[in-house]
C-alpha cells in the first residue's frame, strides 16, 4: 500500500490562504497557515511511516486567487532547495 498526503490550497475568511494537510491512511488532518508549519506538520505525520511518504496529491478550492497559488509555489521552490541541499540529493527523480 502507498502512502499518500492530500495537500489542499484554500482561502480563510480574512483572505488569507493556508493548506489542509490530510494523511489518507487514517484520515488526520493538519491546517498550515504558512510553509513554515506544512514543513513541520508534514515532517510530524510523515514520522509514522519513517518518512516515506510515496505521493503527495496537490489541490486547490476554487476560490483561491491565482497570486496565492503563485506564492505558494515561490515558497515551495525555496523549501524544495532546502531539503535537497540538506540531503544532497534531488527531491524528484527525473525520468529518463
Amino acid at each position: 500500500m502507498s502512502l499518500i498526503f492530500e495537500s489542499k490550497i484554500k482561502v480563510d475568511e480574512s483572505k488569507n490562504w493556508f493548506i489542509e494537510l490530510t494523511d489518507t491512511s487514517d484520515g488526520r488532518v493538519e491546517i498550515c497557515k504558512n510553509m513554515d508549519e506544512y514543513k513541520e506538520k508534514f515532517e510530524k505525520l510523515g514520522e509514522d511511516y519513517g518518512g516515506n511518504v510515496d505521493e503527495v496529491k496537490w489541490s486547490q478550492d476554487e476560490n483561491v486567487p491565482p497570486h496565492h497559488i503563485d506564492e505558494i509555489r515561490q515558497e515551495m521552490a525555496k523549501l524544495q532547495m532546502e531539503v535537497e541541499e540538506k540531503t544532497g540529493r534531488p527531491l524528484i527523480e527525473e525520468d529518463k
